[in-house]
């Protein structure tokens, strides 16, 4: 008896388009450079303070802070780097959000997963290949691969139904392994930085706290080194705000990303449970 991989016809699985690996190389870079230009020039603009330097220099000295927004640029270098990460996270949350979006597809997966029940059950096998149409996501993708497997099956008289079975099962779990990658790409960014973020912000928090105690020092015990002291620890903490709520911003995100990528990934279980199941009782 000829083999199974010699008598099925490889067929191309219906897949989602994947997102260009030009987002993940460039984002964090283009990121970083916006928020040191936010920074420098935005909450750094000289219109902001009472005294300092007006123009000029990778970072000018600023005095008299006129908001709270412009005391930020105070905190000092890591401020930049903390913004460009909230925006690299906001990047890649917008990203994933508009590709898991589409892998969702429409409606719901355990009634289009009935509708191919159904229209199985009844042997109508193209009106099941219309759902998948009609489901546009990950789990139709998946499902009209194996239909399609799952047709030509039907009319082959060389393989006994065990192996129409595994051929079928094959052809999902190929379709499976192609759609996964697309929706888990890039959560490894949200992973890192909901870690890092947190560091960044302590690191520029103690950077700022270092610079606040050598400025005291240097005042020799002046009236207002207390008063200059508090304003000194107050701006390096602003470093520890944006990085626990960029961390925090990156955790949320990502625990829903993974949910969805879980229902999504139950979802494709069951059409390939379906399928298998389906074929082996109606075609003995």
């Amino acid at each position: 008896m000829a083999e199974t991989t010699a008598t099925v016809k490889p067929t191309t699985s219906v897949q989602a388009k994947k997102s260009s690996n030009i987002i993940s190389l460039l984002a964090p870079f283009l990121c970083l450079i916006a928020g040191y230009c936010i920074w420098r020039f935005g909450l750094g603009n000289g219109s902001n303070f009472g005294h300092g330097a007006e123009n000029g220099g990778f970072w000018p000295d600023r005095e008299d802070p006129k908001s709270a927004l412009s005391k930020m640029y105070l905190g000092g270098i890591i401020v930049p780097i903390l913004i460009g990460t909230f925006l690299t996270m906001a990047t890649f949350v917008i990203e994933r959000f508009m590709t898991i979006s589409k892998a969702s597809g429409t409606g719901n997966n355990a009634d289009f997963i009935r509708k191919v029940q159904y229209q199985l059950a009844n042997k109508n096998v193209d009106a099941a290949l219309a759902e998948c149409d009609k489901q546009k996501g990950s789990v139709g993708n998946v499902m009209k691969a194996g239909l399609h497997r799952y047709k030509e099956m039907i009319s082959n008289t060389e393989l006994n139904t065990d192996q129409k079975v595994i051929a079928i099962q094959k052809e999902v779990e190929e379709a499976t392994s192609l759609e996964l990658p697309m929706l888990e790409k890039n959560l490894v960014f949200l992973s890192t930085i909901a870690s890092l973020a947190t560091l960044i912000g302590l690191l520029g928090t103690v950077v700022g706290m270092i610079r606040a105690f050598a400025g005291l020092g240097a005042d020799s015990g002046g009236a207002n080194s207390a008063a200059q002291l508090s304003i000194g620890i107050s701006e390096a903490l602003y470093n520890t705000a944006l990085g626990i709520g960029t961390s925090a911003f990156a955790i949320m995100f990502y625990n829903i990303f993974t949910t969805k990528i879980d229902a999504i990934t139950y979802g494709i279980d069951e059409s390939g449970f379906t399928l298998t199941q389906t074929f082996a009782s109606l075609h003995k």
